[in-house]
């Protein structure tokens, strides 16, 4: 095989984040898209800012911290039912459709596999498991180990570490570019699935593979 063992972002990568915009729209006509899009956006902002500033604060608490700030951009009062209800959400995030059939063939062919998360295990397990993406990895590795998050290299050591192979020998796969970046930095071989029609961006750092969906991981890998 081209590899030892592959590595799986999951927030945008395995799960979609912005499938809470239906809860949202319900909620709140015509702003629930804006939401989700504010919501994922702090998500990401907060864990770059705690991790820069060594204020660690788990996956679920950044989570929660970033809806509150969305709805209060939105200008919608946020109720503590229709909190928790988005917040219950986020554990059952929708799978991209192509990935139960892409992750068996990786299975099948004997490829060991790991989640690679900035979230918590409570949050990252629950969402598996709704899922059903939980029989597909060896690991689950959440940045809770470490207490900080990616592209923080403590993170991207995970990996290697669990796998017991230097990072060059793991593909890693995120539909994040940023992540993305981050993990050719540490020395992975990276697959970019741009899932929403992204430019790349201006790091000067490219990722080895580009793709849409994770049918291109398994034919890349399987190819």
């Amino acid at each position: 095989m081209k590899f030892k063992a592959i590595a799986f972002d999951a927030y945008g990568t395995l799960l979609d984040v912005y499938s809470v915009g239906a809860l949202a729209e319900t909620m709140f006509p015509g702003k629930g898209a804006a939401i989700a899009l504010t919501w994922r956006d702090k998500q990401i902002e907060y864990t770059r800012l705690r991790s820069m500033c060594g204020r660690f604060a788990d996956f679920w608490q950044v989570t929660g911290d970033a809806l509150d700030f969305a709805c209060e951009a939105q200008n919608v009062g946020l109720a503590p039912d229709a909190r928790r209800a988005l917040m219950d959400a986020y554990e059952k995030l929708t799978a991209f459709p192509e990935n139960r059939a892409a992750l068996a063939r990786l299975q099948d062919a004997g490829v060991p596999m790991a989640v690679l998360t900035n979230g918590s295990m409570g949050m990252i397990d629950a969402a598996l498991k709704a899922s059903k993406l939980e029989g597909y990895f060896d690991h689950v590795l959440s940045a809770d180990s470490v207490r900080v998050f990616k592209t923080a290299p403590e993170v991207y050591q995970l990996a290697p570490d669990a796998f017991g192979c230097a990072a060059s020998d793991i593909l890693f796969v995120s539909s994040n570019c940023w992540d993305i970046c981050g993990a050719t930095w540490f020395g992975y071989h990276t697959i970019w699935l741009n899932r929403y029609d992204q430019p790349m961006e201006r790091l000067g750092v490219e990722p080895n593979v580009r793709g849409r969906s994770l049918t291109d991981v398994a034919d890349y890998v399987l190819g």
